[in-house]
């Protein structure tokens, strides 16, 4: 088992990790009946796209003795209608802060690119990155 995502009424969830016993709550979005108040679930799919690119990032530059001091990612989704689905992904990335050359730079960008998520949703969805 992964999580427990338990139904709390008034389109919000409780979602477990069962290894930790985290929690999220997620609330429907204000344009589809919901009070906003937290993640929505297709915020959590774009946004875990970003998660998992700085997670394969940071193996990658661990497995290449790579130093990897910072980075921050801001997620744009873009919902479409008829269906109502995530249509597109947008992730501002920055490395501000890391002291790479062009090259290392390109090769951690490529391999933030094979994130499990992207693979995952790169057929279905829009991604546009931005470095």
């Amino acid at each position: 088992m992964t999580s427990k995502v338990v139904y709390l009424g008034d389109l919000r969830t409780e979602c477990t990790h069962i290894q930790s016993g985290t929690k999220i709550i997620t609330d429907a979005p204000l344009d589809n009946q919901g009070k906003g108040e937290a993640f929505s679930p297709t915020d959590l799919l774009a946004t875990s796209l970003a998660s998992c690119m700085m997670t394969i990032i940071g193996i990658y530059c661990k497995n290449h003795e790579i130093n990897f001091d910072s980075c921050t990612a801001e997620i744009e989704k873009i919902m479409g209608v008829n269906p109502r689905k995530v249509e597109k992904i947008i992730v501002h990335m920055d490395f501000t802060g890391n002291n790479w050359d062009s090259f290392t730079l390109e090769k951690v960008i490529i391999a933030g690119k094979t994130c499990p998520v992207a693979k995952t949703i790169e057929d279905s969805v829009q991604i546009e990155f931005n470095f």
